[in-house]
């Protein structure tokens, strides 16, 4: 266990907001496919499944009470008027449940951030991040890179060899190179005031950001636009995030 067990850290996963169907139902929902929170669970925290909704930051900062650490999830792209884009063709159209989910993790990420609660973004996660610091993202890869082996599409994961930045979170926890699952067809452009690049593709694709410890000694914000969770043999971003969670968790705790 990578958390002790005096300290299983509460760690929030951010969820979808969309139409889904489950047996005669077919119901707008909030969820989130399990091996995310499983990953946490093997990690030694407490996943806690947190839903979009209206809220502005007292609401935000109230939610993160309750938190030791943050994983903001994959999903749909984000609405390109948050960075002051004009959306793609093959952008997601935002909608209603859409845009409540983008203001509501935007919120999150910013609230947790000036606390300095830990946190993981996953593919969409790190886009969010981005976004969330001033950062814009690319809207269609296959126009930057001239391919689509990013995103093949019919939920087929392809496998894309990361190179990580010495010195960084990341190649502290995965090492110098990792073979990563990915599933994007956006990616971050600018990036974000105060994020440092930690991995890229071979096509020069950013995909890992951190805060720069320079600026931001204290805080624990990674994000990698692979799914890790789609590899649970291989826990060690997400042990990563436990174990900076214990941290908060404790030293909340003593204050």
């Amino acid at each position: 266990m990578n958390a002790s067990d005096a300290v299983r850290p509460v760690i929030g996963l951010t969820t979808y907001l969309q139409q889904a169907q489950t047996g005669v139902w077919d119901v707008r929902a909030s969820f989130l496919p399990a091996i995310y929170f499983e990953g946490v669970g093997m990690a030694g925290g407490i996943p806690v499944l947190v839903p979009p909704q209206p809220a502005g930051d007292p609401i935000a900062h109230r939610v993160l009470d309750g938190l030791d650490g943050l994983i903001i999830t994959g999903g749909r792209d984000v609405d390109p008027a948050a960075y002051g884009g004009h959306r793609h063709r093959a952008t997601d159209v935002p909608d209603a449940d859409s845009r409540t989910r983008d203001a509501f993790e935007l919120a999150l990420l910013r609230a947790a951030l000036r606390r300095g609660v830990p946190v993981l973004g996953i593919c969409r996660g790190a886009q969010v991040l981005n976004v969330a610091l001033g950062g814009t993202l690319h809207q269609h890869l296959p126009e930057v890179v001239g391919h689509t082996r990013h995103q093949q599409g019919n939920a087929v994961f392809t496998t894309s060899a990361i190179s990580t930045v010495a010195g960084t979170k990341v190649a502290a926890l995965v090492g110098a190179a990792t073979d990563a699952q990915c599933y994007h067809h956006q990616a971050v452009d600018r990036l974000g005031d105060g994020l440092i690049v930690s991995a890229s593709d071979a096509d020069g694709v950013i995909e890992a950001v951190e805060m720069d410890p320079a600026r931001y000694p204290q805080h624990w914000v990674v994000a990698v636009q692979w799914h890790p969770e789609e590899r649970l043999d291989d826990l060690r971003l997400f042990a990563g995030l436990v174990g900076a969670a214990a941290t908060y968790a404790t030293e909340k705790v003593s204050v």
